[in-house]
């Protein structure tokens, strides 16, 4: 099948309430029932067909109801109010999973939803520094995320720590670290000191591409 010629590529951050490493990136049940979270991305350079995305962000807020690969999960989007017309359109059609096949993150987690709330187009601060392990997301009255170090018990310092998934659909190799996050919006939770990543990533209709930073 022909699909739209597309690319997004840039710094990607996550946070979700599971303990620190996710047992969901290594096909284990999540650390509580249920699984919640939130992820952004800034566009360092990315396309759809003609229309420029470059510099553009979005972000998720999501539940499950348990494992996400059982489904009936919920998920609300978020656009950067910088985008116009073409680029929103050309966004929301990437973050659905249109355009590409089936076995992209962005389709993958699509299959898993139950309810999907209107999406928001609003102001996204977006914090990376993927050296110190330090960052953040602020969605104006919906998200709130501060990402630091995993500390050592002992000592304080940062302790580093990296996943690598040569397969992985989603990243191919991410730092780890802690993140500590809220949503006061139409999905609802607060969690601290929980499993966060950074990773640099691109994606396009056949999922991740592989690229260095």
């Amino acid at each position: 099948m022909a699909y739209v010629d597309w690319m997004i590529e840039g710094p990607k951050i996550a946070s979700c309430n599971c303990d620190y490493g996710c047992p969901c990136e290594f096909n284990a049940p999540p650390t509580h029932d249920v699984c919640e979270g939130l992820e952004a991305m800034e566009i360092k350079q990315g396309h759809f067909g003609e229309v420029r995305l470059d510099g553009l962000r979005f972000a998720a807020a999501y539940r499950w109801p348990g494992p996400v690969h059982e489904g009936g999960g919920i998920v609300q989007g978020f656009i950067d109010e910088r985008a116009d017309a073409n680029q929103r359109d050309a966004l929301l059609k990437i973050v659905s999973g249109l355009e590409q096949e089936p076995t992209t993150a962005f389709n993958i987690y699509g299959s898993t939803i139950e309810k999907e709330y209107d999406p928001v187009f609003t102001a996204i601060e977006f914090r990376c520094d993927v050296e110190a392990r330090t960052g953040g997301l602020t969605v104006p009255g919906h998200l709130q995320l501060s990402i630091e170090p995993i500390r050592n018990p002992v000592t304080g310092r940062p302790h580093r720590a990296q996943i690598r998934l040569p397969e992985g659909f989603e990243f191919r190799e991410a730092e780890m670290a802690s993140g500590t996050f809220t949503g006061t919006g139409e999905i609802r939770f607060e969690n601290a000191k929980c499993y966060a990543f950074f990773t640099y990533v691109a994606y396009g209709p056949q999922g991740v591409i592989d690229v260095r930073s």
